[in-house]
């Protein structure tokens, strides 16, 4: 299961439904804090900005990384 996340927007690209994420831990994926690109539902990113701080859930499938949540933090 995916565990949330805390995040930081650095870029979105809502045409390709790409968002780059500066992160902490994920560790469902053993994932080191980091900073790259996933993709997502352009719906779910809609509604977001760059430095937007947000919480999210990513899994691993297919060979990318793919967020299922994200939301502002509060």
């Amino acid at each position: 299961a995916a565990d949330q996340t805390e995040g930081e927007v650095r870029k979105l690209d809502l045409y390709a439904g790409k968002v780059t994420l500066k992160h902490g831990d994920i560790k469902s994926l053993d994932m080191p804090p980091m900073t790259m690109v996933f993709t997502a539902d352009k719906a779910l990113l809609a509604p977001l900005k760059v430095g937007d701080k947000v919480r999210f859930k990513v899994v691993h499938e297919a060979g990318k990384y793919v967020v299922t949540d994200i939301q502002p933090s509060p």
